[in-house]
């Protein structure tokens, strides 16, 4: 038996962004979990141009109700003009995801 969930990964410039978006999302209630995967080089085409960048990648774990919201936060505070938003269903153990709806559920305790 399993529970869905829905992943979230994405690539910031460095740790003091991934800290404050983790952060952030997680204060929100939009994830219940956000694992910082470690550096990564990441080499792509922008602006007409190859180019490689030292980054930090992020993996929320959020329900699937609060999926498309967590993304449209992630793009709204994100400091890249396009930023990596890579979005997939997964199942989780039970304790696990029935714990990760309960966190993503709750009020802000404010």
């Amino acid at each position: 038996m399993s529970v869905n969930v829905t992943l979230i990964l994405t690539t910031v410039p460095d740790v003091a962004v991934a800290q404050k978006l983790a952060e952030d999302a997680l204060a929100a209630r939009l994830c219940a979990c956000v694992t910082r995967l470690g550096d990564v080089q990441s080499s792509y085409h922008w602006q007409g141009a190859i180019e490689t960048a030292e980054e930090v990648q992020l993996l929320f774990k959020t329900s699937a109700a609060r999926a498309l919201e967590l993304e449209r936060y992630i793009q709204a505070h994100h400091p890249y003009d396009t930023p990596e938003i890579l979005s997939w269903q997964a199942t989780a153990s039970v304790a696990y995801g029935q714990w990760i709806t309960a966190e993503t559920q709750r009020p802000l305790h404010v």
